[in-house]
């Protein structure tokens, strides 16, 4: 066994990258158990591989002592002196205790260790070269599907493509080749597992790297993006150099650039959105393609605003659905609320006359207020009746 077992290492270090030390080690700790399984001992056993001819050893180590209490774990100070002069109490001594028919159970135990360190080992090659993809776009093939899951093949593995991260409406047939965001790869017991989506939101940023050079150098900044896949998204965009011109450099000329990611994902619309430091300016844009009159935005909460628009614009503004509000909210961060011209002329006139109405009872309400004293929680009209009595110093009478 010995000789084909180190032939076994040579080849498994070759061939699939294991190094033969890593086995090794893992086979002595395997073969203590194997030890302990069929001779019942094996709390003070090492065992020892001969790494030039293959041999296996069991050595049961034993600690000197005065007195013997335990043969199994001790050795008496006598006995050692007739081994070695220099042994003292305290010290450990290795017999060798290999039983006659154990180079059976080491040869299954071998094979065992091995083929487990192979799976290891493939495990985690192809995890090692798919974690470097994580938050990246791959190009993999439709291979089958079940209840839960598509599964896309990228070469060493079958990346796993669940229902919420499928686009809407499109249809993946076995062959397909379809390009997918790696977000999330695992190294589980079951060995790795990568998982893919077609409607992240980032998928939508890559595909803008790989088709705007400009974005993928950095001239242009994708500054966030509002997505519902396969039916429209929006992405804002800036550029950090005052002479080109971000959405005009995203959509291409003819819009032949933003026309590939549209086809890409299945003609799913796409709105390039100027970002503006001031955040007026800013939710404007991405409520296009509807007019902006005023953005007001709420006093008590900085990110809440409502947002005028021409009346015979209200419905473009607000999108079907409430679409185009809501991507423009994720978008820009904000919670908006989407008023016509009329609407808001309206509330503003009842508001300046629930305000007038309140100037013309505030002269009243003070006189009162200043007729109140408290004392203990309750409200006495001291001065009310104090000012009375010298108003009416007969009232006696």
């Amino acid at each position: 066994m010995s000789k084909e077992l180190l032939e076994a290492l040579d080849s498994l270090e070759t061939e699939k990258g294991v190094k033969k030390e890593i086995v090794i080690e893992a086979l002595e700790n395997a073969l203590v158990s194997a030890y302990k399984r069929n001779y019942g001992q094996a709390q003070n056993v090492e065992v020892e591989f001969d790494k030039a001819k293959g041999n296996i050893h069991v050595y049961a180590v034993k600690e000197v002592v005065n007195e013997v209490f335990d043969s199994r774990l001790e050795v008496s100070l006598k006995d050692a002196l007739d081994l070695n002069k220099a042994y003292e109490v305290g010290d450990t001594i290795r017999f060798e205790v290999t039983p006659k028919d154990f180079g059976r159970i080491a040869a299954q135990t071998a094979k065992q260790v091995i083929m487990q360190r192979v799976r290891e080992e493939e495990h985690n090659i192809i995890y090692n070269q798919y974690i470097q993809y994580e938050n990246e776009i791959v190009t993999g093939e439709v291979e089958r599907r079940d209840n839960r899951y598509i599964y896309v093949n990228l070469g060493k593995v079958e990346a796993l493509l669940s229902r919420q991260d499928q686009i809407e409406g499109e249809e993946y047939n076995s062959h397909d080749r379809i390009k997918v965001y790696i977000y999330k790869v695992e190294n589980s017991s079951k060995g790795p597992q990568v998982f893919v989506s077609r409607s992240h939101p980032d998928l939508l940023k890559r595909l803008f790297e790989q088709e705007i050079p400009e974005i993928y150098d950095g001239t242009v900044e994708i500054v966030s993006i509002a997505r519902e896949a396969g039916d429209r998204a929006k992405v804002a965009v800036r550029s950090n150099n005052e002479n080109v011109d971000p959405v005009g450099t995203c959509v291409g000329p003819r819009g032949e650039r933003i026309q590939t990611i549209v086809n890409e994902l299945k003609g799913e619309n796409m709105d390039i959105v100027q970002w503006e430091e001031e955040p007026a300016d800013f939710i404007s844009n991405a409520l296009n393609p509807a007019d902006v009159l005023e953005v007001r935005f709420d006093p008590e909460n900085e990110h809440v605003c409502t947002v005028v628009v021409p009346n015979d614009q209200l419905s473009l503004a607000i999108g079907k659905r409430g679409q185009n509000v809501r991507l423009a909210a994720r978008l820009t961060g904000y919670k908006i609320d989407i008023k016509s011209e009329s609407d808001m002329q309206e509330l503003d006139e009842q508001k300046v006359s629930a305000e007038s109405a309140v100037q013309d009872d505030t002269p009243e309400q003070e006189s009162d207020t200043q007729t109140q004293v408290e004392d203990d929680g309750k409200e006495i009209s001291i001065e009310a009746s104090a000012e009375t009595n010298d108003a009416n110093p007969d009232s006696d009478n």
